[in-house]
């Protein structure tokens, strides 16, 4: 796969089709790497992408912090082919399964300023994502902070949730009807007619025979309890956009 040509055409098609799920996405980013910059204000960043797929916060830290070093970690190898081909020497790439504790046995580092993640977490069940909240503050340096933006619902509106959903649901099916986007399934099947990415497909499938488990999106309130559990100091939302939001936590 040429590094410049079919990974840079990938990850807009990637971009372009998340963006249907999540059209604040950018913002989410932005906001993200704006704390990133408030604790890391003297020193280039040594940030951990968790799940990082095809590296779209790493790409964006990279553009935000050029000389941040940052190491990727994942275990689709699909993702994990566009991610190394689109940040080359830029950053280093790592394939672990975070469904394991031993995960953290992977990391070039023993400690990063900033753990960052976004719509990759949902997938694991809650006991295992609280005991993962712990392990990632062992992997953070004292000051060092961590934030998952996902699918968050606000507990206190229940009904607007639902409304909220429901629109941007016929909005994203109408955008998918007129070929305007790709959805997930379609940016797959697309992914396994190319030469390159498709024995990487086959083995995701391999890895995920019934895919992901199913989503699980408990309210916002429920990752800041699972983070003060899990010894972080300062623990708040920093950015909410609809049903979505990004929860911070400081070692």
């Amino acid at each position: 796969m040429s590094p410049y040509i079919s990974a840079a055409a990938w990850q807009e098609s990637w971009d372009r089709q998340q963006e249907a799920y999540l059209p604040d996405r950018e913002h989410r980013f932005a906001t993200m790497l704006d704390a990133v910059d408030a604790v890391c204000e003297a020193t280039p960043p040594r940030l951990l992408d968790l799940a990082g797929g095809t590296g779209t916060i790493s790409l964006r830290a990279l553009h935000r912090f050029p000389d941040a070093e940052i190491t990727l970690v994942d275990l689709d190898p699909a993702l994990l082919a566009l991610a190394t081909a689109s940040l080359g020497d830029r950053a280093t790439v790592v394939t672990t399964d975070l469904s394991r504790s031993d995960w953290t046995t992977a990391l070039p580092h023993l400690r990063y300023d900033a753990v960052l993640t976004a719509t990759a977490l949902h997938w694991l069940p809650a006991d295992r994502l609280g005991t993962l909240y712990a392990e990632i503050r062992e992997v953070l340096r004292p000051g060092g902070l961590f934030i998952n933006a996902d699918h968050m619902p606000d507990d206190d509106l229940p009904e607007l949730t639902k409304r909220l959903l429901a629109r941007a649901e016929e909005r994203r099916a109408a955008r998918h009807a007129a070929g305007a986007v790709l959805s997930w399934s379609q940016w797959w099947q697309q992914a396994e007619q190319d030469p390159t990415l498709a024995p990487l497909v086959r083995q995701r499938h391999a890895i995920y025979p019934s895919g992901h488990s199913p989503e699980w999106t408990p309210p916002a309130s429920w990752h800041l309890t699972a983070l003060r559990d899990a010894g972080f100091t300062e623990v708040g939302t920093l950015w909410r956009g609809g049903t979505d939001a990004a929860v911070v936590a400081i070692h």
